[in-house]
């Protein structure tokens, strides 16, 4: 079975945050169909998923820099049907809803590239697997997963839309808020005066914030509102869920609390109380284009035919765990395209590609 069939089979398996469990069977049936051994990690119950996080390792045959490669399960919530289709040498669905080449393509790619490994006798210096789970709602998997168990130092994920030969080389640092307004119910029609509104008070305080693209480095977004029991009933609580990622910690500090007082100002303004609650989401990273592994991606990316361009992105990934970890893990685009909409889809011509980016990793790797 080819890196293709092998999508194509991945991507016709829903896997929404939580129910990767299909996925994980499938992915580790392969891999021990090459003699490998997997480990399933107790990572599900912890999180709410019905499967654990995967690992697999193949010693190493020759001195070198072991890598290891990680790429999540999960998808986000398709709403219709998957079925994937090759039209003109593009993988696309048929269903009318997302196509999973985020992070299926990657999944595809490396189990691929481990097979080439093992049925071409390729000397390489040693290759870790880490499948994840419930990446797409705040990199949950890979925080439960034991960094301490990889030997490698230096890794990669193939997740970032975009053309191969793109490497990021930041991603930012993110905190999430969630806010509740606690005002007093009363019949609107009766006795409005005698309420006091919650959805009023998120409305004020959202009006006040700064959204969207703050500057270059900055963004925040108010994503979710939700409140009131019926039309005619003054609405005594309303919660927003909101977030802040900067790749300057001091900008996101700086943002996230301007958001929260800009709750206590609207709840001040309304005779609301207000609960706020600000987590950080994670932390952000930024290489250099001499560190170590962005050096190997570059070789390996020229080695196989791609140029390679730098970029910063302001979306998480696994690598910002496993940076904050204190391991090296680089993002590499694989060339998906439209992720997380009806119009998803990755060229065939990338997903092998990705497997020669894979094996040329390996070959840079056993060089140094």
């Amino acid at each position: 079975m080819g890196v293709l069939e092998l999508f194509l089979d991945l991507a016709a398996l829903p896997s929404p945050p939580g129910e990767e469990r299909a996925v994980a069977d499938r992915v580790a049936a392969e891999l021990r169909s090459l003699g490998l051994d997997v480990e399933e990690d107790g990572a599900g119950p912890k999180i709410g998923s019905n499967a654990g996080n995967l690992y697999c390792r193949l010693p190493g045959t020759v001195e070198g820099t072991p890598l290891f490669f990680c790429a999540h399960m999960d998808t986000v919530v398709p709403s219709g049907p998957i079925e994937p289709v090759v039209e003109d040498g593009v993988v696309r669905n048929a269903g009318g809803t997302i196509l999973g080449a985020d992070n299926k393509a990657a999944v595809a790619a490396m189990i691929e590239a481990a097979r080439r490994v093992l049925a071409e006798g390729r000397a390489h210096a040693g290759i870790e697997f880490v499948f994840t789970l419930q990446e797409e709602v705040g990199l949950k998997g890979v925080a439960e997963f034991d960094c301490s168990r990889l030997a490698a130092q230096v890794g990669y994920v193939y997740d970032m839309a975009g053309p191969i030969g793109e490497v990021i080389l930041g991603a930012p640092h993110a905190t999430i808020m969630e806010v509740t307004f606690v005002g007093r119910a009363a019949h609107s029609a009766i006795a409005p005066e005698d309420g006091r509104s919650a959805i009023l008070a998120a409305a004020r305080a959202i009006a006040d914030m700064r959204l969207g693209r703050i500057d270059e480095e900055t963004t925040a977004n108010v994503g979710k509102i939700q409140g009131g029991t019926a039309r005619n009933i003054v609405p005594d609580r309303c919660t927003i869920s909101a977030e802040a990622r900067s790749h300057d910690e001091r900008k996101l500090a700086e943002v996230a609390q301007e958001m929260i007082e800009a709750c206590n100002f609207a709840a001040s303004l309304t005779g609301c109380e207000v609960e706020t609650g600000m987590t950080s989401w994670y932390k952000g990273y930024r290489f250099r284009r001499d560190a170590d592994a962005v050096r190997l991606a570059h070789a390996a990316l020229e080695r196989t035919g791609h140029e390679p361009s730098y970029s910063i992105t302001n979306g998480g990934a696994d690598a910002n765990v496993f940076n904050l970890r204190g391991l090296s893990c680089v993002n590499l685009s694989n060339g998906m395209a439209d992720i997380h909409s009806p119009d998803e889809h990755i060229a065939v011509a990338d997903l092998e590609a990705m497997v020669d980016v894979s094996l040329a990793l390996l070959e840079e790797a056993r060089a140094t």
